[in-house]
């Protein structure tokens, strides 16, 4: 038998086991018959110390050609049998997600967890977009782009968390309020502007309706046309959506704030049965939130033209909203890490 027809018939025996195997390890026992130091392929290579010059010029490229392809053929059916062997281990190991999942107590979710959740769901349907911004603000976007003038009360120490100053003088502050995010969309954002705020912020005050640290969602608006009858109507729907309400009394007050103009306060009509305090009708009245027109002040140090842009913003305070939903009477509690208290107040998570 010729050197090419020995080759031939060896490869297609190889070719045939290879082929044939159906694990790894069946595999690797073809390797190492083949390619092993006393596989048959080296068994082969090592004849060609006693071959002529001549026949090791036509026996060497053979044999290193016959090696080549054993090793790529092994290699293909190595890829082939790692698949199959994941494809099998997944459908083993697979899991049907749609079968109901055991109930398991994991501890409940934060009454203010919950309201962020709702109030985001509720303005998302109105077309408003989420924007969150740092804890620690600057001087600039906390206090000067808001129209405070230098002497404002709220700059002073009583009212904010003041850092060291920094070696240039900048001031840095705990935000007093989420307002900054409201400045950075505005100088990063063109209009139209369509976004709500929501965010912990922080004033030095603590009694029974106040604590340091805080929680707020704010909304701005900021187009061409909207004017107080859009802000009216959208503060109107969301509170009827939010308390669950389709009558809703309210009335709008005159008030100051430096970043609107004119500026108002928002009340609803309440009213108590027992310790249960019920929104949207009664004759008694109850804050809910601070509201008005972006001030032309804000809008010229966002980069905006209050000649071509005006809009509405709106901030309410999400610690008061839970308290008035849920009937929780005490703000403090909030922040005590009573587990008594959560597992009485708190939600399950898929109520979330």
């Amino acid at each position: 038998m010729t050197l090419e027809a020995d080759i031939a018939s060896l490869e297609e025996e190889l070719n045939a086991k290879i082929a044939a195997a159906e694990d790894e390890r069946t595999l690797e026992d073809v390797r190492v018959s083949a390619l092993g130091k006393k596989g048959v392929v080296s068994e082969k290579m090592k004849t060609l110390g006693k071959m002529s010059p001549e026949e090791r010029q036509v026996a060497g490229p053979a044999l290193n050609g016959l090696k080549a392809r054993i090793a790529d053929a092994i290699g293909a059916r190595k890829v082939v049998l790692e698949e199959a062997a994941l494809a099998e281990k997944l459908e083993a190991e697979r899991v049907d997600v749609s079968l109901p999942v055991a109930p398991q107590q994991v501890g409940k979710l934060h009454p203010i967890t919950k309201v962020f959740a709702e109030v985001a769901e509720i303005f998302a349907a109105m077309g408003f977009e989420v924007r969150e911004g740092p804890d620690i603000e600057d001087d600039f976007h906390n206090f000067t782009a808001l129209n405070f003038p230098p002497e404002h009360p709220a700059r002073e120490m009583h009212d904010t968390f003041f850092f060291p100053p920094k070696e240039g003088g900048e001031k840095m502050v705990l935000r007093t309020h989420t307002s900054p995010v409201q400045v950075r969309t505005m100088m990063e954002e063109k209009p139209p502007i369509r976004v709500i705020a929501p965010g912990r912020t922080f004033r030095c005050d603590s009694d029974q309706t106040h604590t340091p640290m805080f929680h707020q969602v704010e909304g701005l608006v900021i187009d061409k046309e909207t004017h107080m009858g859009h802000l009216k109507g959208t503060l109107e729907a969301f509170c009827r959506e939010f308390f669950d309400v389709k009558q809703l009394k309210t009335r709008f007050r005159p008030h100051f704030f430096p970043f609107t103009e004119p500026s108002a306060e928002m009340d609803v009509g309440y009213e108590r049965d027992g310790a249960v305090v019920k929104i949207g009708q009664g004759e008694d009245w109850m804050e809910i939130l601070g509201c008005g027109m972006v001030h032309p002040n804000v809008l010229k140090a966002c980069g905006l033209d209050p000649d071509e842009y005006q809009g509405f913003a709106f901030g309410m305070g999400v610690d008061r909203l839970a308290m008035l939903k849920y009937g929780i009477p005490d703000l403090r509690p909030f922040f005590s890490g009573d587990q008594r208290w959560i597992e009485h107040y708190g939600f399950q998570p898929h109520e979330v």
